[in-house]
């Protein structure tokens, strides 16, 4: 495709996009804006169908991640000159319901300090900072400056934290004149700030990446910071560098609980990115981990779930810890067969703290905002399968996007698979070895994988059965698979490319699986009938 082409069919999607997303409205009335013409445009081969991408070229990790009078603001790294890495800038969307999307100009763009990396965003309620006013208080973004300049000269502090700020719901920014606010003592790795207001200690907290570790920062008006403590030094996984931190409280059996996510590259569980969690205590000053140092727990164990971080200003009513993440891996990443984009995000998440009989973990659930894609329900019976069950078929589960909801009893079986497969032979397999005691997905035949000679393999989860019982969520799109097992005790997201759209779906057996009352539904597209 030359230039001209490409230039032409961005412009196409941009527009299809500005008539689908801002009327505000969900997608069980996308439908009514956008006509069928457009809708068809929106089917590009592998084009996520309720998962957030970007219009056109390149997008990485989720920043900014705030909600504010109505809208959750999604801001995300944005290439907008091509669809792989390059000159960092935050793009931007808000939503109502973290499901339909609106697209809104880029937010952020580099300037003499650097490109702009990622980052986090808050709303200054009590006007900290003086850059806005109690009513109408500013929304403050905190991100890293990457200087490419110092960094080709060979030095190590070309990385520094800079601050803009919007008053006016983030449609439009201003960068802070005295930018940095934070200059770098000398690491080369000095990034990702995660900002949040410590009610304890009355100041607000950053957490920031720091090559191997974690560093805590403290502040009283989000423009002057003075270094807290440090964390991680010989704690977790280190196979990588360490990223894209978020410092949280959670409650579980009536304590509340701190929780850290620090994203990792490479080192990941099945290999490149992923993202591991700490539990334990913040003071307001130090974090101290309830684990061994040895310990390593993972937020997801698929391939595809990276840099995720957290909504801040969630109103306390709410109650929820939303999460997303960045669906891909820097393993493969500017790699992937897409046209016109690249990369998406999962879907949005609940994250909890839960008692097991090996202690407290982190599990992330779907939030319920997904049923509004769903077209209907189908309700399953009990039933044994000893071989394979046709679920299209017997139950007309015959869209590429799908989310089933599967109770199944192995304690006879040695193994259950789902299968989603095409009429060209091409399948994905997301299953459970009894034996092995594992969760698994194989993407071995499941399309595309000649891009990258890491892509195709079979990528494994460990899970306890609960009495012999496993419950499965999933939810399949278009190019990924994203598995919620036994509420989210364990979880794998997975991204493939079929040369034929997934629509047969079957439940294979290798023993007695019973199959108990279970729920499956075909999903509509945020774009639309493509039809």
């Amino acid at each position: 495709m030359n230039l001209k082409q490409v230039v032409s069919s961005m412009t196409v999607f941009v527009a299809a996009v500005v008539i689908g997303c801002t009327t505000g409205k969900g997608p069980s009335d996308t439908k009514a804006s956008i006509t069928k013409a457009e809708t068809k445009k929106q089917r590009e081969q592998h084009r996520p169908q309720f998962h957030f991408s970007p219009p056109a070229n390149w997008m990485n990790d989720p920043n900014g991640m705030v909600y504010y009078k109505g809208e959750y603001h999604l801001f995300y790294q944005h290439n907008p000159g091509g669809t792989t890495w390059g000159p960092m800038h935050w793009g931007h969307a808000v939503s109502k319901d973290m499901v339909g999307w609106e697209h809104l100009p880029i937010a952020l763009y580099p300037d003499e300090n650097g490109t702009i990396f990622s980052g986090s965003a808050v709303v200054d309620e009590n006007n900290t900072s003086g850059l806005g006013t109690k009513e109408n208080p500013a929304m403050v973004a905190i991100f890293t400056y990457h200087n490419e300049k110092l960094e080709k000269a060979g030095r190590n502090d070309y990385q520094t934290q800079g601050l803009a700020y919007s008053l006016d719901k983030g449609r439009t920014w201003k960068k802070y004149d005295k930018n940095p606010i934070l200059k770098n003592p000398g690491i080369k790795d000095f990034r990702d700030p995660k900002v949040s207001w410590n009610e304890k200690v009355g100041q607000w907290i950053m957490t920031l990446a720091v090559l191997d570790h974690i560093e805590f920062y403290g502040s009283k008006n989000l423009i002057e910071w003075t270094k807290l403590s440090e964390f991680g030094k010989t704690s977790g996984a280190h196979g990588g560098v360490w990223e894209c931190p978020d410092l949280f409280p959670l409650k579980v059996n009536g304590q509340e609980k701190w929780v850290l996510l620090v994203s990792i590259n490479p080192g990941g569980p099945n290999k490149g990115s992923a993202t591991q969690y700490f539990i334990g205590d913040f003071d307001g000053k130090n974090f101290k981990n309830d684990n061994s140092e040895q310990t390593t727990h993972w937020v997801d164990y698929g391939t595809d779930n990276y840099a995720g971080v957290t909504w801040a200003n969630v109103p306390k009513s709410d109650g929820r810890r939303l999460f997303l993440g960045w669906m891909s891996n820097w393993l493969y990443a500017n790699e992937v067969p897409t046209a016109t984009w690249r990369s998406a995000m999962t879907v949005p998440r609940e994250l909890r703290l839960q008692q097991t009989p090996a202690g407290i973990r982190l599990t992330n659930v779907p939030v319920k905002e997904l049923q509004k894609l769903r077209m209907g329900t189908t309700a399953i019976k009990t039933q044994e399968v000893n071989g394979s069950l046709d679920l299209s078929n017997r139950y007309k589960l015959n869209s590429s996007l799908q989310e089933l909801e599967l109770n199944l009893d192995l304690s006879q079986a040695q193994e259950a698979v789902v299968r989603f497969s095409n009429g060209r032979g091409e399948h994905l397999d997301v299953g459970y070895s009894v034996s092995r005691k594992e969760l698994y997905i194989d993407r071995t035949q499941a399309g595309r994988t000649y891009f990258k000679d890491n892509f195709s393999g079979r990528h494994t989860a460990p899970l306890e059965l609960e009495n012999g019982k496993l419950k499965l969520h999933l939810f399949l799109d278009v190019a990924s698979v994203e598995v919620f097992a036994n509420d989210g005790k364990a979880v794998m997201t997975d991204v493939f490319f079929p040369n034929e759209d997934f629509t047969r779906t079957e439940l294979i057996s290798t023993g007695k699986t019973q199959l108990q009352a279970s729920k499956v539904y075909n999903l509509r597209s945020i774009w639309g009938d493509p039809s």
